[in-house]
């Protein structure tokens, strides 16, 4: 691996962001630290379903709640083409040039390992600031009438709740959202 020197410029960080939580509010707190430009990149911005309950924008606003006002903060949608190469050269497109990309999903490093510098974005943390959370446990605590909110920041609590946003994802998936095995997609090409 190349060696990095911190700060940099430019970096990116691609994930779905369904919702976010306190894992992901660590990485980005800590991925703001060490660039000046940092493009959040909103994976399935085109896809509203039992796994992807959130508009792009509802997590973009997720994401600016959790950071605060940011110089040199911007969104890209990212929306899911089902077409590895066609999605790998609408990213380059939208992203380059890049110091350093981030992101926790293997095939979306496969795509774009070529094109710039891929990171996990654990690497930015130490062992003790990991937290083993995905946003599946946040739906799936969602659905089963648990206590989702301590799987999230406070803000983005306080955001789902009073937009309503969480009430109208659990009255609207919450039978899915409480067994992630069962199928959650409600679209056919997106299995």
């Amino acid at each position: 691996m190349p060696t990095i020197h911190l700060p940099v410029r430019r970096a990116a960080m691609i994930a779905r962001w369904k919702p976010v939580h306190r894992g992901h509010a660590v990485v980005l707190r800590a991925l703001s630290k060490i660039c000046e430009e940092l493009i959040i990149g909103l994976g399935s911005s085109n896809i509203l379903d039992a796994r992807s309950p959130f508009s792009a924008w509802e997590s973009a606003e997720m994401i600016r709640r959790v950071l605060g006002p940011r110089p040199g903060l911007s969104f890209r949608e990212l929306p899911d083409l089902y077409d590895g190469p066609r999605w790998r050269q609408m990213v380059v497109e939208q992203f380059a040039p890049l110091d350093l990309l981030f992101t926790g999903n293997r095939y979306v490093r496969d795509l774009l390992q070529n094109d710039f510098l891929v990171l996990h974005p654990v690497q930015l943390l130490s062992e003790a600031e990991r937290l083993p959370l995905s946003g599946t446990d946040v739906r799936t605590a969602m659905g089963r009438g648990e206590d989702w909110t301590r799987l999230v920041p406070p803000e983005v609590a306080a955001f789902l709740e009073e937009e309503g946003i969480a009430n109208r994802v659990i009255s609207r998936w919450g039978t899915q959202l409480a067994d992630p095995q069962s199928g959650a997609s409600t679209d056919p090409k997106s299995a």
